[in-house]
């Protein structure tokens, strides 16, 4: 897959649909009692991103301050969903133990990866950082992971939403109707190239997880350190 090409064909439908009116509220996201959980594999950016995000998060803040935005701590890159979220599925249902030795099993002879964070895209109902990775060694991983997992008996749900293939990160959700959705676009635009800069991978997380992944409710189950 072209990412840029992707992530531009995503931006131009999606902000049409945002300046129409034609977006999507997330309703859930005040729902104190949403018990949807998953077992999400996921990498952290470094600080010095995270700090680079929040400035355009502030800057978003100021024309949808209703709105959903991401704490440093909940931002972050699907590696790949193992389970997905979902109201049928606990913790007590699963081996953490047998999901990690398959993980480090996919592991072995990992290169380095490295994302770059560079411009903004958005899906109707979201903004997200576009991510970058530097080679096929992410892309690579996901495949290793989803041959071994299919190849066992463990429950999983890898792929059944859509087949994951990017890397980025959603920073903002609409949780409420938009005050000014083109002052929205209007900020998005600015940061459309801007550099978020990149980072090197130092661990994948495998986590417990609820849809947005808030800290709060997320139990890291391993922690995958990386060369």
């Amino acid at each position: 897959m072209n990412l840029t090409e992707h992530y531009n064909q995503l931006y131009k439908t999606s902000s049409e649909a945002i300046l129409a009116g034609k977006y999507g509220i997330d309703s859930e996201l005040k729902n104190e009692s949403d018990s949807r959980f998953g077992i999400t594999l996921l990498i952290r950016p470094n600080e010095e991103v995270k700090a680079n995000i929040q400035r355009f998060i502030n800057e978003l803040k100021k024309a949808e301050p209703e709105q959903y935005f991401y704490p440093d701590s909940d931002i972050h890159i699907t590696v790949l969903s193992i389970i997905s979220c979902s109201t049928e599925f606990s913790l007590n249902q699963i081996s953490p133990k047998e999901y990690i030795e398959i993980i480090c099993r996919s592991l072995v002879d990992v290169d380095k990866i490295k994302i770059h964070y560079k411009g903004v895209t958005a899906s109707p109902s979201a903004i997200m950082i576009q991510g970058f990775p530097s080679d096929e060694t992410l892309n690579n991983l996901r495949n290793r992971l989803r041959e071994n997992f299919k190849n066992s008996q463990l429950q999983q749900t890898i792929d059944s939403r859509y087949e994951i293939s990017t890397a980025h990160s959603t920073i903002m959700r609409f949780q409420e109707k938009l005050q000014n959705p083109k002052k929205l676009i209007q900020i998005v635009e600015q940061y459309r190239d801007y550099d978020f800069g990149e980072f090197d991978v130092k661990s994948i997380e495998l986590v417990y997880n609820d849809w947005y992944q808030r800290k709060s409710t997320t139990r890291v189950l391993g922690d995958f350190g990386l060369r």
